[in-house]
């Protein structure tokens, strides 16, 4: 039985079904996506929230500096891409990580994978959806319409807000001298309307442009490619002048210190970093709809990582080279508020439109991404026959991208951004980790290496991951950490879940060490993993536990349906 947990579907498996599924009149998808149109997907996906949203209170954490944590992240994608590559040259099924997975590592991690791309996708959609309304609710002040408060915030955050606001002018402070978001938040719970005692607040906007993008995903693949390819035209263009006008208002002197609060401030962005990089990956999610998915999807996702870290870079200095990075801290919309602060608010207001624009297409790509790894599962067994289910005439998933959209617009009404970040960020990073590893499983058979069109770049990692763990211990050890105290906070102490979350990634470091001597393990997937696992040794054990419980919730669903009706056990 509990081999059965482990049961794995060949290549040839796949591909013979993929064929005889195609075969089926009505059952095929529409092939037009080329080069081109995956790389803007790519790169609608990466340039979202985070450039608009995030990047303020990472570059107030880190300052500076956080240009190089977007390289390092970059770097870490690009061994993951790698392995993605590998796998989608090999594999051309829309599942993305899930296939690959189910290939390589087994059912249970297949599911446990699927399970999982619901954070990178859907849940982070949510996020996508709130940095959307706050942008779009911005632009239409601008414009002289006024949204209540009520209807553009999540009641959390209102709740919150209206707590910490009461305390404070209770002892004293007056209201305006309070921060733009506990005013807003204090006027949102206090104006809401209330149903049996509870006040109805909800971000209306949120839900509505769910429901749009929802629409367009659900008529076909081409109005949707046609609408994404344009968005991020004019997103491309927008980022330019940013860049362009803001390199002559950059004052060298504010990136000294380059990373004013340390190695532990730059860490501290770690969640908001990678949830940039969030969505690279469902490139993949299209490969039944690429005109030639073992040659493109490489090709583009590489152009992706290239242009996308490039921007990033650019634009995080030239943000802190205008704004001192501690005057970034708690800045919702850090690009137009840079310009206001040169006097410029003319281009303010470009900026506040145009992340209206990329939002958008961020969130098109996401909705395109999550029916399609569904409709996958469905395929095999793991979840109803209804997800697979493909409309005659649009030949898109119909049943599963409306359930995409209520999956994201119910909870885009109440959920808070920055937890919504961090719990997307740690399940997006444990993919990352398994499509790295499930390359290492597949590449022991030489039988598997000969199916694929794309080659990783061999390495032989003899050598070079062990001395890199002994010289990583060495560099801890010379910087005055004594491992004997350390390892004591594995068992007392308030940081003694950080501590064990750390000891297990170097316990794993150490088994690949072993295997990279015994099994000559290529280098670049070794990379990918443990650069990876350490990301995600950086996210609190709060999100740990968060996700540990929601690992533990899909397992509980595997066993009471996905097990029983997988076409594997049938």
């Amino acid at each position: 039985m509990w081999s059965s947990f482990f049961r794995k579907k060949s290549i040839d498996k796949i591909i013979s079904d993929q064929l005889e599924i195609e075969s089926i009149e009505g059952n095929s998808m529409d092939r037009n996506l080329g080069v081109r149109d995956l790389t803007f997907m790519g790169v609608a996906a990466i340039i979202g929230a985070s450039i608009f949203s995030a990047i303020g209170q990472a570059s107030a954490n880190g300052g500076p500096a956080v240009s190089m944590l977007f390289v390092f992240t970059a770097m870490a994608c690009m061994f993951t891409a790698f392995c993605y590559a590998r796998f989608a040259a090999t594999v051309p099924i829309s599942g993305s990580a899930y296939t690959y997975a189910y290939t390589s590592l087994g059912e249970i991690v297949a599911w446990i994978l699927g399970w999982n791309l619901l954070l990178e996708y859907a849940i982070s959609n949510v996020a996508v959806a709130i940095s959307w309304s706050k942008y779009f609710v911005d632009l239409l002040e601008g414009l002289g319409v006024h949204v209540p408060e009520f209807m553009t915030m999540d009641y959390l955050s209102a709740k919150r807000a209206f707590t910490e606001t009461s305390s404070a002018l209770a002892s004293g402070e007056k209201f305006e001298a309070l921060s733009v978001n506990l005013r807003e938040g204090f006027t949102a719970y206090q104006s809401a309307p209330t149903i049996f005692g509870w006040h109805f607040v909800a971000n209306i906007p949120a839900l509505l442009i769910t429901v749009a993008i929802t629409y367009l995903v659900y008529i076909g693949i081409k109005e949707s490619k046609n609408t994404n390819n344009i968005l991020v035209i004019l997103k491309l263009l927008v980022i330019m002048i940013v860049v362009g006008v803001g390199a002559f208002y950059v004052q060298v002197e504010n990136w000294t210190p380059f990373a004013p609060n340390g190695i532990s401030g730059v860490l501290k962005s770690v969640a908001a970093v990678c949830f940039a990089y969030i969505g690279f990956d469902s490139i993949s999610t299209t490969a039944e709809e690429c005109k030639n998915p073992q040659r493109d999807i490489p090709k583009a996702m590489m152009y992706a990582l290239i242009i996308c870290t490039v921007l990033y870079v650019l634009v995080t200095l030239v943000l802190t080279g205008i704004v001192p990075s501690e005057n970034l801290a708690g800045i919702e919309d850090p690009l137009a508020f840079m310009f206001m602060q040169v006097g410029l608010p003319g281009v303010a207001g470009i900026v506040a439109a145009s992340a209206v624009i990329a939002l958008t297409s961020a969130l098109l790509v996401y909705q395109l991404g999550q029916p399609r790894i569904w409709m996958t599962m469905s395929r095999d067994g793991l979840l109803p026959k209804a997800f697979s289910r493909i409309h005659p005439k649009y030949r898109t998933p119909s049943f599963s991208t409306i359930m995409t959209g209520v999956l994201v617009g119910v909870p885009a009404l109440f959920a808070n951004l920055e937890e919504v970040i961090n719990l997307s960020s740690i399940g997006t990073l444990f993919a990352f980790v398994l499509v790295c590893g499930g390359v290492l499983v597949l590449d022991l058979d030489p039988e598997n290496q000969k199916k694929s069109k794309f080659k990783i770049p061999y390495v032989n990692s003899s050598y070079y991951v062990g001395l890199s763990l002994i010289l990583a211990l060495g560099m801890i050890s010379y910087s005055g950490v004594n491992l004997g105290e350390w390892l004591e906070g594995l068992y007392s102490g308030e940081t003694k879940a950080d501590h064990f979350i750390m000891f297990g990634f170097f316990i794993i470091w150490s088994v690949m060490a072993f295997f990279s001597v015994t099994k000559k393990l290529s280098l670049i997937p070794v990379l990918g993993l443990l650069v990876n696992l350490y990301l995600m040794t950086q996210m609190g054990s709060t999100n740990w536990e968060r996700f540990m419980y929601w690992c533990l919730a899909g397992v509980v669903i595997y066993f009471g349906y996905s097990y029983r009706k997988s076409k594997l056990n049938v």
